[in-house]
């Protein structure tokens, strides 16, 4: 028998031994992914149905005044939402599709906002824009409103806090502001002018701004600001671009008088009175003086931007509902299952810590910013 030669030996040894993959490089290429969703897909905006039950366009005696107004709910006490500048009634929409379980939601396109159209936009007094809340709602509900709890946002909670001061509003029976406290506000006018003009002002798409909003930090739901971004933007023909619907630069003139005596206000309504913010240093003195009293409620709601209605739009939503059966508003009150436990926790918080803690100077402010005044 021949035998094979040393060289062909080691060689089929060699190739009956398993192969070894060849170790890593440092340059090779990255390991594939699972494909994403595009900026498309992942900005591209929702629609409020499913969240409000229907829109309609309320148009004022003697007027070419038009306001919109979206509405959810068939029973209940009515939450009228007031948003903030800038923003618009689907600021709200997330918040109403929880509310609308137990209680009736209308929320409104305020002046020179949203789909609402007026004689005059750029007239966001503060007067002006009560008679508008109150024209709004004698054609809604005539001489005999269902009870009625006003909740605004910033611009909208100074509104809601002149339109309660007025005593007129005969079904008024809770007043709900949101992170707007009148010595914070004030300190910040100075700035308004400088960020307005220099926050992005252009936008090729929506969905381009419904991005920038969410990056940016004005929003920290993606859902919400997918709801209620588009609905602040209107296409400019000539510009060939999506610019803001509202003209807020041209307001100045208006500002200050949204907030000055806001507090005393305030404290002055006659009726039960909840105040949401997002962090314990925006209290004014006299807003810390009245808690401690006890003549107002007040929650701070952690983790969330200026829009606490679009950043925690569950907890704002039990809040209001908590709020309402607290305090029993309508026909029949509301019957809650039980509170948010964040909301316990951070209601139990904040009320030991003013009640601990030493007063804070008249304007006191944490950091200017658009989205903390308006």
């Amino acid at each position: 028998m021949s035998t094979l030669p040393e060289e062909s030996l080691e060689e089929e040894l060699q190739s009956e031994e398993p192969k070894q993959p060849p170790l890593p490089s440092a340059f090779a290429s990255l390991p594939q992914r699972p494909p994403t969703q595009s900026s498309l897909e992942k900005y591209a905006p929702l629609d409020w149905v499913g969240y409000f039950d229907e829109e309609k366009d309320i148009s004022i005696p003697d007027s070419n005044d038009v306001f919109h107004v979206y509405m959810a709910g068939t029973e209940g006490p009515v939450i009228f939402c007031l948003h903030g500048g800038g923003y618009s009634g689907l600021s709200f929409a997330l918040a109403a599709g929880k509310i609308k379980e137990k209680a009736r939601v209308v929320a409104m396109d305020l002046r020179g906002h949203g789909k609402s159209s007026s004689e005059n936009d750029i007239d966001l007094s503060i007067e002006t824009m009560c008679n508008d809340v109150l024209a709004v709602l004698k054609e809604m509900y005539g001489e005999q409103p269902p009870s009625i709890v006003l909740v605004g946002h910033s611009m909208g909670g100074s509104v809601a806090v002149h339109v309660a001061a007025k005593k007129t509003l005969r079904s008024l029976h809770g007043l709900v502001v949101v992170d707007v406290v009148e010595g914070t506000a004030m300190a910040s006018l100075i700035h308004m002018q400088k960020i307005l003009s220099t926050r992005m002002q252009h936008f090729s798409s929506i969905e381009k701004a419904i991005e920038w909003s969410v990056k940016g930090g004005s929003l920290r739901n993606l859902d919400s600001a997918r709801l209620s971004i588009p609905s602040t933007l209107k296409y400019d023909d000539s510009k060939k671009c999506y610019v803001y619907r509202a003209r807020l630069e041209e307001t100045e003139q208006y500002w200050r008088a949204w907030y000055e005596g806001l507090s005393e206000k305030f404290l002055s309504c006659p009726v039960p009175k909840l105040l949401l913010l997002a962090g314990t240093d925006r209290l004014d003195r006299p807003l810390t003086i009245g808690q401690m009293q006890g003549k107002f409620q007040m929650v701070v709601v952690r983790h969330t931007g200026h829009a606490i209605q679009e950043d925690a739009p569950e907890e704002f939503a039990s809040l209001i509902l908590n709020f309402i059966a607290r305090n029993r508003i309508g026909p029949h009150g509301v019957e809650v299952d039980t509170w948010a436990p964040s909301a316990i926790a951070v209601t139990n918080l904040i009320f030991h810590q003013v009640a601990s803690s030493s007063l804070l100077t008249d304007g006191q402010i944490a950091s200017p910013g658009l989205f903390f005044i308006l």
